[in-house]
Parts: structure tokens; sequence; C-alpha cells
């Protein structure tokens, strides 16, 4: 009997087959984030708490192995997390309200100076400029709350989001040990181990990336803040704080926050100041990458930078400043569980019992 001749060539089929596997893929991610923007307001406290979790799981973990009661060790770590970003947020605030003036009038006149120095320049109003950007400002103030309040005050709204990323990081740190048991109960027959396997791999990855951002934007804004102080830039403070908060926005976080303090120093303390500033910032930027990323890093999820800069724009797209903050960790977590399934093993011998 005569073998029927397929329709298509091995190519064709192997191609078509692929295709047919990014389209699901890809109208699975467009409906789950989806669903997201429809439940932000059960998901932003989901995500933050995760990030807390990840950020002080450590210490949860090693009061719990003091013997301190894990309902206790929750509790106190939680405390532990409000003080820490509530002192951070009061003084990164009352730095920029206190500097923040300042810092506009600097802007303002190293507008002036490129005006004055550059022929090109000179149909450029910076009046004009400063009414812009104050209209930009308002404008995406108003469109950021028309979209994250929905009838509510800000106040509310971030009140609100803010106490229950707290409830939710008290119970994700007291019930972590349950997590392994909840992915082999959730998880189809036979596939719990890989399931555990990609949850911890994903924290880890997730784990990792928060605890050396952090460190890395203290020491980068130290650094910063003292090299400007020493400079004598006015704002150096406020300067500095913009550092630490944009150091959770990798790369353009980075170059929006030096540029402001070169141009800054340009404004206020003449060319030669400004040269020492973008040494200082240059330097410190190459610090990070050259030795502060290797060795606090080493651990996460390695991604290139042009697979960041995609992620950073994609949340941008879906939910502004909040989606730029989270779209790194995220993308940790989805290269952490790849990087699982590429592997196709359960969870190693020596992992450990809880992931967070």
């Amino acid at each position: 009997m005569q073998t029927q001749k397929p329709l298509l060539p091995d190519g064709a089929r192997r191609t078509a087959a692929w295709c047919g596997v990014v389209l699901l893929v890809t109208g699975v991610a467009a409906v789950a984030v989806c669903l997201c923007i429809i439940f932000k307001t059960a998901v932003t406290p989901v995500l933050l708490a995760l990030l807390g979790t990840a950020l002080l799981g450590p210490v949860h973990r090693r009061l719990a192995a003091h013997g301190v009661h894990r309902s206790v060790a929750a509790g106190i770590t939680c405390a532990l997390l409000l003080a820490v970003v509530g002192g951070a947020g009061y003084i990164v605030v009352s730095a920029l309200v206190e500097t923040g003036g300042q810092i506009v009038q600097s802007l303002r006149d190293a507008g002036q100076w490129f005006v004055d120095h550059f022929p090109g320049a000179d149909d450029l109003d910076v009046d004009d400029l400063e009414a812009s950007g104050r209209r930009l400002v308002e404008k995406f103030g108003a469109s950021a709350a028309g979209g994250l309040l929905t009838g509510i005050s800000l106040l509310g709204s971030l009140i609100a989001t803010s106490v229950l990323s707290l409830l939710l990081t008290f119970f994700f740190l007291r019930d972590a040990d349950r997590a392994a048991d909840l992915a082999h109960t959730i998880a189809p027959r036979g596939t719990g181990d890989m399931v555990e396997a990609m949850g911890r791999r994903a924290f880890e990855a997730v784990e990792g990336f928060m605890r050396g951002t952090t460190l890395i934007a203290l020491i980068d804004a130290v650094c910063i803040t003292v090299g400007l102080l020493i400079l004598r830039v006015p704002g150096a403070v406020g300067l500095g704080a913009l550092v630490l908060v944009g150091a959770y926005i990798p790369y353009l976080g980075a170059f929006i926050s030096g540029a402001v303090a070169v141009v800054v120093a340009l404004a206020d303390r003449g060319f030669v100041i400004a040269l020492w500033a973008l040494g200082v910032v240059l330097a410190v930027q190459v610090l990070e990458g050259h030795v502060l990323q290797p060795m606090i890093q080493s651990r996460t999820v390695q991604m290139h930078p042009a697979m960041i800069l995609i992620a950073l724009t994609a949340g941008a797209s879906v939910a502004g400043i909040l989606g730029m903050l989270l779209a790194v960790p995220l993308c940790a977590a989805a290269f952490g569980i790849l990087g699982e399934l590429r592997k196709g093993g359960g969870p190693a011998p020596d992992a450990p019992k809880e992931p967070g």
C-alpha cells in the first residue's frame, strides 16, 4: 500500500507548529495582562507584598530559626518593613520637598545657560519649557489619578493599597512553609515537583533582585550624595534621594537621576563643577556595573540590557511607573521558571523547605 505523501514538507510543518506555540503563549500572556489590568486593585497589593516578602524573607527565616513563633516573627518582620519603608519614604519625600524648588530653578537656569551659549537655541523659550513641563506633570498626574482612583481619593487608595500589601506580606511570611504543599495540591498529578521547583526558582530570582538592588541603590545614593556635597552642589540630598528611587528602574533611572545632578551642577556651579559631577556619577556607575552587581547580584537571574529595556517599556505602557518598577523582577521570575523548565528536574535535595 502506497504511503500518502505529506501535504507540507517537514520544515514547513515544524515552522507552523512553532508559530502555533508562539500564538498560544502570546494569547495566554495577553489574557493574563488584561486580567491583571482589570483586577489591578487586587493584583497590585499582591505583587507589592511578594516584593516585600522577597526583601525581608531572610529576616523572618532567621527569627524562626532562633525559636521565635512564626506569627510573631512575621509581625516583627512586617514592623521592620514598615519602619524601613516609612523611614526611607519620609527621608526621600522630605529631601525632595525641601530641595525640589531649588532643583527646578537650577534646571531652569541650565536651560537659560544653553540659550545663552548655543546660537541654535535662540528660539528656545525657557518660560515656555517650564510651563510645558508643569502642564505635562499636571496631565500625567491627572491621568494617573484617573486610572488609579476610579472615584476615590488618591490618598485613600494609597493607604488602602499599603495596608493590604502589609497584611498580605504578613500572611506570606507566616505561611511560607505551606507553599510547597500548595504547589503539590494545585498542580496536575505528577507535576507537583516541577511546579514546586519553578516556584522556588522564580522566588529566588525575585529575592536576589530585591536584596541586591536595594543594597546597590543605598550605596549609589550615598556615594553620589557625598560627592555632590563635596562639590557643594545645591540640593545634593534631594538628588541623592532621586538616585535612591531611580535605582529600582535599571539603566533608565540611573541615567535620568545622574543627568539631573549634572544639569543642576552646571546651572549653579559652572561648567568645571558640572564635569566633576559627571565624573562622580560615571565613577559610581562603573563601580556598580563592574564591582557591586557581580558581587551582590551574582545569584540573580542575569538578563541582557536590551531585554531589560524592552521589559521597562512594556511595563510603562501597561501600568506606568508602577509597571516599570515591577517589570524587571517579574521578568527575572519568568527567566527563572524558563531555566527550571529547561532543566526539567525537581527541587534539589538540599533545597530549603520554604521559599520566603
